[in-house]
């Protein structure tokens, strides 16, 4: 496969079943993407170090997954100018409403996207809706899918 022009980044590894649901939408639609885990406390320096080199390595879309603060995506908006997806993943008590609440809630100027609690495969369809945009083949692949699922 081509080189990633999705990032998919989580902020825990107990966050790997939820985003595998945009990794399998991503393949379906013949996208290439990587995936790393790192949460935006404990590896704040790895974490902006990613966002910033992400375009660099010819990424233009980054899914963000994360839960409880759901830091994550506001942190790798602030270290770049590509488009960021939220997915606030369901943990804790309040079982993905403090995510939610957490990556609606960026500061003008530092604007993330969200998805719905646990909703991965709505951040890779949108992820791809925005690559769609200026790549044909994405944007044919994308149709036949949104046609699949009136079917």
């Amino acid at each position: 496969m081509p080189d990633p022009v999705v990032g998919i980044m989580m902020g825990s590894t107990s966050d790997e079943p939820t985003m595998q649901k945009a990794t399998a939408i991503l393949d379906e639609l013949g996208i290439s993407y990587d995936v790393s885990v790192c949460s935006a406390h404990r590896n704040p320096d790895r974490t902006a170090e990613y966002a910033r080199t992400a375009k660099d390595r010819g990424v233009k879309v980054i899914i963000a997954g994360a839960g409880l603060a759901a830091a994550l995506p506001g942190v790798l908006a602030a270290h770049t100018t590509l488009p960021i997806i939220g997915v606030p993943c369901a943990s804790g008590a309040l079982n993905g409403v403090d995510a939610l609440y957490a990556i609606v809630q960026m500061p003008p100027g530092v604007p993330v996207a969200c998805v719905g609690i646990d909703n991965a495969r709505n951040a890779a369809v949108l992820a791809a809706q925005i690559l769609a945009l200026s790549d044909p083949e994405v944007q044919t692949r994308l149709e036949a899918y949104k046609k699949g699922l009136a079917g």
